[in-house]
C-alpha cells in the first residue's frame, strides 16, 4: 500500500525553498517531499531552521525563493487561512490553545474553521445553522473520544494537565481535516509515560486519519522510534536525508546534532 502511494502526487512537495531576513539566510535550498500514511522527522539544532520551515509552509513566511505544493497545487504565497483549507494542518511549540474556552470548544473553532454558516443564518437560526451545529458538536465529541479526552469536554482548555493539553491541539488540528499535520515539539515539556503514550498517539493519528506527518522533535528516542524518514537540518541548510538508521551513523549529524553515535 505504501508502495503504491507513492506513484501518486505527494501529499507535501518543498521544492528548493530558501528564506532571507535581510542579510541573513534561514532557510536555504530546503527540499522535501512528504506522501500518504508517512512519518517524517525534521531534525537539528536548536537554530538551524526547523521552524522557519513549518512557518513557510503554513504560510506565516512567504519564501524568498522556491516553490511549496500540497497535493500538487502551488501554496506558496497563500494565506494562512488558504493553506490550512488546502489540507494542511500544525501545532506549535509552545500550545497555543483558546485557554478561557472549553475543550469542546477549542475543536468546534477548528471545525468551523472549514466553512462559513454566514451572518443571516446565525443570526435567524435557520434550520440548515442547527443542523450544522448539531452535526459540528457530534464530530468534535468524536474526535475528543478519539483522543481520550471527552471526559473533559465542557472544562476550560486552562484546567487540563499539560499532556492533555498537548492532545487537545492536536485534535484541533485535525478537526480542520488535513492530509498533512504539522507536529511542532508535540513531546516538549512531557514526562517519559507521557512522551511513550504520545508516540502511540502519532503513529495511531497517522493510520487513523489516513494523513502525512511531519515532526519536528528533539527527543531522538522518539524520533528514531517512531519516523520512517528523517531529514536533518544545520544552519538552515539539509545535510542529511534518511531511514533512521543511516540518520543514526551519518557523521555530518553526529558532529552536528547527535554529538555521538547512537544505537
Amino acid at each position: 500500500m505504501a508502495e503504491s502511494a507513492h506513484n501518486l502526487a505527494p501529499l507535501l512537495h518543498v521544492d528548493h525553498v530558501s528564506r532571507h531576513f535581510g542579510g541573513l539566510t534561514a532557510v536555504s535550498d530546503f527540499s522535501l517531499e512528504l506522501h500518504r500514511r508517512e512519518l517524517v522527522g525534521l531534525i537539528g539544532p536548536n537554530g538551524a531552521g526547523k521552524t522557519t520551515c513549518f512557518n513557510l509552509i503554513t504560510g506565516i513566511y512567504p519564501p524568498s525563493s522556491g516553490h511549496i505544493r500540497a497535493s500538487n497545487h502551488r501554496i506558496d504565497g497563500l494565506s494562512p487561512s488558504a493553506i490550512n483549507r488546502s489540507g494542511i494542518a500544525r501545532t506549535f511549540q509552545n500550545i497555543r490553545l483558546f485557554q478561557n474556552l472549553s475543550v469542546l470548544d477549542n475543536v468546534l473553532a477548528g471545525i468551523r474553521r472549514r466553512g462559513q454558516l454566514g451572518l443571516p443564518r446565525t443570526m435567524l437560526r435557520t434550520p440548515f445553522f442547527l443542523k450544522q451545529r448539531h452535526d459540528a458538536r457530534a464530530e468534535g465529541m468524536e474526535l475528543l473520544a478519539t483522543l481520550d479526552l471527552a471526559a473533559h469536554a465542557d472544562q476550560l482548555a486552562c484546567n487540563l494537565p499539560y499532556g492533555q493539553q498537548r492532545r487537545l491541539e492536536i485534535a484541533r488540528a485535525l478537526a480542520t481535516r488535513p492530509k498533512v499535520l504539522l507536529l511542532d515539539e508535540p513531546a516538549a515539556g512531557m514526562n517519559p509515560a507521557e512522551k511513550e503514550r504520545l508516540m502511540q498517539l502519532i503513529a495511531f493519528i497517522r493510520d487513523r486519519f489516513d494523513l502525512g506527518i511531519l515532526l519536528i522533535e528533539h527527543d531522538m528516542k522518539l524520533v528514531m522510534t517512531i519516523c520512517q524518514r528523517i531529514t536533518v537540518l544545520d544552519h538552515g541548510e539539509v545535510i542529511a536525508v534518511g531511514a533512521p538508521a543511516q540518520i543514526q551513523s551519518d557523521p555530518r549529524v553526529v558532529e552536528a546534532y547527535l554529538g555521538e553515535p547512537t544505537g
